[in-house]
């Protein structure tokens, strides 16, 4: 289907602006696009400057009158989508002493039901999301947690999209707040041992969270106690409790370094104890074996690149008195870890492939839960008990719909508690999924999950939507997609490039693709997209490549990179002006970004290394593919304005014809549409737009 824009497109005025560092000088002509008061804006979106609102919605305009023509597609792909979704589904419940938690959706309804219940007693709705939304652009809840004593439950809500979350407590007897509200948190809390009050982050003014504070339930927030601020702005804190219950962990971190402070829950009013004192480089985090009155601790101390596990007495937790239990095994990432009474479980991930491994306390005993397709998912829940030998965990490929089943650590036996429900229908051997590696420049081998249909010809003429994100060591999954689905039934080769900068193949394949080594992350990308081809999957032209947030960053530098190879790039939330950005110390996330991507206002080398790959200061006279780039007004992550002035200078200066559209979401942040069907009505335009440009041999 061939798109044709409604006349002209618009023009960004070009109002310069310039900048120096290390001797060297950039202009800017759409630093305008930035409103001064932007913070005002992500608390009040109608405050957005005049101009600025004006070219937003011309660009939004122009996009859905592009876009018109695939109205019908969309509202076909959307119903598909909808169609795979059990619209009045159910968590599985998770006991909690006399009670069973779950989460559920209503026919129709976009926001979670949380729900509880004793046994077979009758249902209590804890928190009613729909309720909470009526009338809200935007709405979605952070988190809802329940006191240990079962009467209060602690939750949080956003409504701009901006990630400001207000807390409010609700009594369970009686279902309604308390006048207690906390505002400008993040999400999380966690409770005292009594019910008495709960501990929370409260987000500074550059939207960092850096002050943990105690509120007593039924005092006002001018009472709230400081408990701990962390001084480095470089760093963020969190609060949450060990498996046990017994410690409220007031964690600080960056993307590299962490420092965790202990409190017992049991006293609330005592002085945080700190744990080991921050090294720079050192990760870690705390678990509570409290049968045996020490902490196990996963860390990469002592050079355990890909992890380690060591043990410390409760009363002498400092670094010195670290003991290794589970010993630094290369190549073997340890991911996380879970203490109960008896048992210790942790997750690992060995050739891009996750496990449970057990052990049981008493013996040292191990056992491995493992599966044998070749590209899955396995995630493992922790739920709310400490005294109990059951553990949940969750299995996905990308042929099979999510299951969910409870094991028994001593009997080994697997129950099968949920199957994914498929309402319209799927039949997991009408898909093939496989791995396969392609070998970049310097020897390494980059894996990649596809998902195709069995009937699929592979001759090379079909079309590929190709998913990267490549930082932060974040792995992105080989799970179950409704929407791939809609793609590969169409044809689609539906593949996920498993770049350096993730940690699919342990922590060196994160340092591999971060700092100055971050081109890894984009030519790993390009190799991923080129094998594909040689190995006859797609062909020259018949790529479509999608990423968000660091991911879209990734999609504008292969963009300016190897335009060639693909048909068209679509990059939703992308982080386009990566030395602008790094340059602007007060931007919410940047001092903690700079371990990330290096410090450009320090270093000269950083400077010149980020300014060779930045996506917008690497836009060049040349012909790209077609770019379709999505935003949020109110996004304190990746700012509106990153994806509006890269999509304003690769209109002015590309020489080719090939379409160059913004949506900003005018309601919404980072996440995008809030409600369940609304997301999947942005991931039907966005795949509608990925078919529309097809280019089916």
């Amino acid at each position: 289907m061939k798109l044709t824009p409604p006349g002209k497109a618009p023009l960004a005025d070009k109002r310069p602006v310039s900048d120096t560092y290390h001797g060297i000088t950039r202009v800017d002509p759409y630093a305008w696009l930035r409103d001064a008061k932007w913070r005002e804006v992500m608390r009040d979106p109608s405050v957005l400057d005049a101009d600025i609102r004006d070219y937003l919605e011309a660009e939004n305009s122009y996009t859905e009158e592009t876009l018109k023509p695939l109205t019908e597609l969309r509202e076909t792909l959307f119903a598909e989508m909808k169609g795979r979704i059990k619209e009045d589904d159910s968590s599985v419940p998770l006991r909690d002493g006399p009670y069973h938690y779950y989460t559920r959706y209503a026919v129709g309804s976009q926001h979670p039901i949380f729900c509880r219940r004793q046994g077979d007693g009758v249902e209590e709705v804890t928190i009613d999301g729909n309720v909470e939304a009526a009338d809200e652009a935007y709405f979605k809840i952070g988190d809802v947690d329940h006191s240990p004593d079962h009467r209060y439950a602690a939750w949080s809500a956003d409504r701009k999209g901006s990630e400001f979350f207000t807390i409010r407590i609700r009594d369970l007897t009686t279902g309604q707040d308390l006048e207690d509200e906390v505002a400008e948190t993040s999400p999380g809390t966690a409770w005292d041992a009594r019910a008495e009050s709960f501990f929370y982050t409260e987000v500074d003014q550059e939207h960092r969270p850096l002050r943990v504070l105690r509120h007593v339930i039924g005092t006002a927030r001018s009472e709230d106690r400081l408990v701990y601020e962390e001084a480095d702005e470089g760093f963020f804190v969190s609060v949450s409790k060990t498996q046990s219950g017994r410690f409220i962990i007031i964690l600080s971190h960056d993307h590299e370094t962490s420092e965790i402070r202990l409190l017992p829950a049991d006293k609330p009013d005592a002085t945080p104890i700190l744990m080991a004192a921050r090294v720079n480089g050192v990760e870690y985090d705390v678990e509570d074996d409290a049968a045996n009155q020490r902490f196990l601790i996963l860390t990469n101390a002592d050079g355990a690149e890909d992890f380690k596990v060591v043990e410390t007495p409760h009363d002498k937790p400092g670094r010195e008195n670290w003991r290794d239990m589970i010993p630094h095994r290369p190549g073997t990432l340890v991911l996380s870890q879970v203490a109960l009474a008896r048992h210790y479980i942790r997750s690992e991930r060995r050739d891009g492939l996750n496990r449970i491994i057990i052990r049981r306390l008493a013996d040292g005993a191990e056992h491995e839960i493992g599966f044998d397709e070749e590209a899955y998912e396995l995630h493992m829940g922790s739920g709310y008990e400490y005294d109990t030998q059951e553990l949940r965990f969750s299995y996905s490929s990308m042929t099979t719909p999510a299951e969910v089943y409870d094991y028994d650590l001593e009997t080994r036996e697997r129950t099968l508690r949920k199957r994914q429900e498929i309402p319209s229908g799927h039949n997991p051997a009408d898909y093939v999924t496989r791995r396969i590696f392609a070998r970049a420049d310097d020897g390494a081998l980059v894996p990649i999950s596809l998902l195709y249909r069995k009937d699929l010809p592979l001759d090379g003429k079909a079309p590929c939507l190709l998913y990267g994100y490549g930082s932060y060591g974040i792995t992105i999954p080989s799970n179950f997609s409704i929407g791939a689905l809609s793609l590969v039934d169409r044809g689609f080769i539906y593949a996920i490039a498993h770049i350096r900068g993730g940690m699919e193949k342990g922590y060196g394949w994160y340092v591999q693709g971060k700092r100055n080594h971050k081109k890894n992350t984009f030519t790993d990308f390009i190799t991923a997209g080129e094998h594909l081809i040689a190995e006859g999957f797609t062909h020259k032209g018949g790529i479509i490549a999608q990423g968000g947030s660091a991911g879209g960053m990734l999609m504008g530098a292969v963009a300016n990179m190897a335009p060639e190879l693909f048909n068209g790039i679509i990059a939703e939330v992308p982080f386009v002006d990566v030395l602008t950005t790094m340059l602007d110390a007060t931007l919410p996330l940047t001092p903690p970004e700079w371990n990330e991507w290096g410090n450009p206002i320090e270093s000269e080398d950083a400077y010149r290394y980020m300014a060779s790959y930045s996506p917008y200061d690497n836009v060049k006279p040349q012909a790209y593919p077609h770019l379709f780039a999505l935003g949020g007004l109110t996004d304190p992550r990746v700012t509106y304005w990153e994806p509006a002035k890269w999509i304003a200078k690769l209109r002015a200066t590309r020489t080719d014809d090939h379409l160059t559209l913004l949506k900003i979401n005018m309601d919404a942040g980072h996440g995008g549409a809030s409600g369940r069907f609304e997301r999947l009505k942005e991931t039907a335009l966005v795949f509608s737009f990925a078919l529309a440009i097809a280019d089916k041999v």
